[in-house]
Formats: structure tokens, sequence, C-alpha cells
């Protein structure tokens, strides 16, 4: 059975940082990327950030400056480095990951920022 499982959500003031990780196991066969997408409240589900196995990185305008997407890809494994969080990157963060066949969804991990 394949895997995605991703860690590292939480609640964080405005300003604060977090380090989201996500890893993928199972029977995943020739992985083309990994990356991140977030659905906050009342919205679609949107790109944040994708690397491909040979490093090039895709950003959202939203999120470029702040958030470092980076990658292991021995590992099967992808981050998500978030600093100077916003009110406005509330949301369910997934891991993605586009293999030959088909893309892989995780459950998702809560991010919250209040103060």
């Amino acid at each position: 059975q394949v895997q995605v499982v991703e860690s590292g959500g939480g609640l964080v003031q405005p300003g604060g940082s977090l380090r989201l990780s996500c890893v993928a196991s199972g029977s995943i066969f020739s992985i083309y990327s990994m990356g991140w997408y977030r659905q906050a409240p009342g919205k679609q589900r949107e790109l944040v950030a994708t690397i491909t196995s040979g490093g090039s990185t895709n950003y959202a305008d939203s999120v470029k400056g702040r958030f470092t997407i980076s990658r292991d890809t021995a590992k099967n494994t992808v981050y998500l480095q978030m600093i100077s969080l916003k009110p406005e990157d509330t949301a369910v963060y997934y891991c993605y990951v586009q293999a030959a066949y088909r893309p892989y969804w995780g459950q998702g991990t809560q991010v919250t920022v209040s103060s």
C-alpha cells in the first residue's frame, strides 16, 4: 500500500515559521516530482510549490521569498520551510507525488497562522 505522510503543521503567530515534511513509501515507481498544495477555508486547492527529481522548483507568487521547497530524492522525502507566515497562509497543506502512472496525495496537515 502506498503511503504519503505529512508532518510539521501546527499553530503559529503571524511572522512565525514552520517546516513541513512529507515522506512517500510503498510501491511508488518513477517519481517525477513532489510538492505541496494547500486548501484554505472556502477556497479551492492551490499549488504552493513543486520540485522535480532534477531539482527544478516552482512556487506560487503568494509564497515566493518566504517558502523554500527541498527534496531528498533517495528517501522520497520533500520539505517545505515556511517563514514570515501570514494569516492568509492558514490552510490544510497536502503533499503531492507525481509518479509515472498516477498522482498520490497525503492526508494533509493543518497550518494555522493566528494571533
